[in-house]
């Protein structure tokens, strides 16, 4: 990969997973609104949607009403979406030097679809592959929140549960535990971030482990006052689901 005005390696890619509620859409925004003050483009984005098709499969896949859908159908909306966001967006981005935060990718369907739902681990490996054409994370976050139930409770409490946040505690304890293990097995990769009590010491440890792409953090780490990252627990906080525009070409933020 060749560099970018900023400086930066050509194209990165970086993916959040974790379960319901764990602060992925706060500290994808407030990471991208670092970058960008420092020159990068960065591409802001969530799965399923990202685009038009994707946010159409978006609203079939999570609606409540859709209770019948079956776990098969189930997979193989979210391998669709994520194939038109591979090939419309994430690679056009990377090919163009981009940084892309894609909130959710394929560690969230191996864990909500092969661990939560039982369905055969090989096969989705398998139309994890297929979809994301040879596109893998250069780094992947994985926010844990203090318990299960405290996630649920903070995903739900303004709108209400969609599809999948209905799906009960149990099947989200096996999610957990799956992210879990498919953390290790790829440490390099994958990253732990357990929530703290404050987004500022949360945010701090998602920089640390993003250091050694994006060098200047080191920086910011190393001022003990912590001055970067105090406006997180100070800014007014986010109500309701976060929205999520599909990028147009070129655009510097595919998000709201």
């Amino acid at each position: 990969m060749t560099s970018n005005k900023a400086g930066q390696r050509r194209g990165v890619f970086v993916s959040f997973e974790g379960g319901e509620g764990a602060g992925k859409t706060t500290h994808i925004r407030f990471l991208a609104e670092t970058l960008e003050a420092r020159g990068f483009e960065v591409v802001r984005l969530r799965e399923p949607g990202g685009t038009a098709i994707g946010d159409k499969l978006r609203s079939i896949v999570l609606d409540p009403g859709n209770a019948a859908m079956c776990d098969a159908c189930e997979l193989l909306v979210y391998e669709a979406a994520r194939a038109q966001i591979v090939e419309e967006v994430i690679k056009p981005a990377l090919d163009r030097g981009a940084v892309v935060l894609c909130d959710r990718f394929f560690d969230s369907t191996t864990a909500y679809q092969a661990y939560g739902r039982g369905i055969d681990a090989d096969f989705v490996r398998r139309a994890n592959q297929f979809a994301c054409q040879g596109v893998v994370p250069d780094r992947t976050i994985l926010l844990v929140p203090p318990s299960t139930k405290d996630g649920l409770i903070r995903a739900t409490k303004n709108d209400g549960a969609d599809r999948l946040e209905s799906a009960g505690v149990e099947f989200h304890e096996r999610v957990r535990n799956a992210f879990a293990e498919i953390a290790a097995d790829d440490p390099k990769r994958i990253r732990t971030v357990y929530s703290a009590d404050k987004k500022s010491k949360t945010s701090q440890a998602v920089f640390a482990e993003l250091a050694d792409i994006f060098p200047f953090m080191v920086e910011l780490l190393a001022d003990e006052s912590g001055a970067h990252f105090a406006p997180l627990d100070t800014k007014k906080p986010h109500t309701g689901k976060a929205t999520f525009a599909a990028p147009v070409s070129h655009s510097k933020n595919g998000a709201e």
